[in-house]
């Protein structure tokens, strides 16, 4: 028996790995899967909420490493991980995405001799100013093996030197997550509890420091979505951090008119309840790029690049200066006429779990 470990720190990581955790089922006679939560970002109420909407055990260990900069998750994510690796002797550690958990437990992991894998690799934006791109530079500089969500992450890889035999391409484990809880989002009263008639409003979410953390910024950003409201009303489930600067900074008066529907952070069935209904969507997520593209939603990401630029040759994703000026354009283009989608990425057909799992117990860990 084989024994693998999954590794995730924040809420987008449950929707990586939660399919990986189903697949492993499969090969429950060859191999036990572990997963171990970092608690990077926790909140006891959210994390049940989207561990019962992923149909996603319980992690086997949790490191509550809490919040902090980056140093402090990185360093407390080594030392605690460490212990874990120690007592569990995995045969393979899986780390997903980009946060500071993926680089953290990456380290810890080929620093044991353990060998790692990661999901979603390859993915770059060229903008190291990001504290994602780092981590996911640094993390595909030490691991063993990339699984890869689209063409771009391999060919990324392939120009860093990483060998083509340990490269997957296998599709993206975030839309298993969505066809899984398709049937469950049909059936979500969130558009009733909030009085939303189908595309009859826009979905924003803003979480980015540079989006976020100055004064100047993030009047900018609600500016943006108080002129995308002109055309639909903006439901923003809103981020801790965003929340909590908005009142710092004197900006709740942007909420006040009910243009602005500024809710709670919501489970994940109903977040794609409310994606599934919206006219459009705003966001600097990168998750939420692929979220859209999957659905055939247009989305406009206010950001100057991004790791995944699949969206924009075959989603309806479209960068956009998070600059009012430049977004009111954006807006107002979009208003007027809505793009078409060119289809699903390749891939992308809620089986790329299932890839994973085969792969790892038919050829890595053989």
């Amino acid at each position: 028996m084989k024994k693998v470990i999954s590794v995730v720190g924040a809420r987008p990581n449950f929707m990586k790995v939660a399919p990986i955790d189903r697949a492993f089922r499969k090969w429950s006679d060859k191999i036990e899967h572990v997963i171990v939560h970092t608690g990077q970002h926790y909140d006891a109420a959210m994390s049940d909420a989207f561990f019962k909407d992923l149909e996603m055990p319980a992690p086997k260990h949790f490191l509550a490493v809490g919040s902090g900069t980056h140093a402090e998750q990185t360093a407390k994510v080594i030392l605690a991980f460490e212990k874990v690796l120690l007592q569990e002797k995995p045969d393979l550690v899986i780390v997903v995405g980009d946060v500071n958990s993926t680089i953290a437990a990456t380290l810890t992991a080929v620093k044991l001799g353990i060998k790692t894998a990661h999901v979603e690799g390859g993915l770059r934006s060229f903008d190291r100013t990001m504290p994602e791109e780092i981590n996911r530079k640094a993390t595909d500089a030490i691991r063993a093996y990339c699984f890869v969500t689209e063409p771009s992450g391999e060919e990324n890889l392939l120009k860093e030197g990483f060998p083509k035999e340990n490269v997957f391409f296998v599709g993206n484990v975030m839309i298993d997550s969505q066809k899984n809880a398709l049937p469950k989002a049909k059936k979500s009263k969130i558009l009733k509890k909030l009085g939303l008639s189908k595309g009859e409003y826009a979905v924003a979410t803003l979480h980015r420091p540079s989006n976020v953390d100055s004064p100047e910024r993030l009047e900018e950003s609600l500016r943006i979505l108080k002129r995308a409201a002109k055309y639909k009303k903006v439901v923003f489930p809103i981020h801790p951090r965003t929340r909590k600067n908005a009142r710092e900074f004197g900006l709740d008066s942007y909420f006040e008119s009910g243009d602005i529907v500024a809710i709670e952070p919501l489970g994940y069935v109903d977040f794609l309840a409310l994606l599934l209904d919206c006219d459009f969507v705003l966001t600097d997520s990168g998750g939420i790029q692929e979220e859209t593209t999957a659905l055939g939603i247009p989305c406009l990401t206010l950001r100057t690049t991004t790791e995944r630029p699949i969206t924009l040759e075959l989603g309806l994703n479209r960068l956009v200066e998070p600059s009012f000026e430049a977004a009111s354009r954006a807006i107002d283009e979009l208003a007027a006429k809505k793009p078409k989608s060119a289809g699903a990425p390749p891939l992308w057909d809620g089986k790329a779990a299932d890839r994973i799992a085969e792969i790892i117990a038919e050829k890595i860990l053989a």
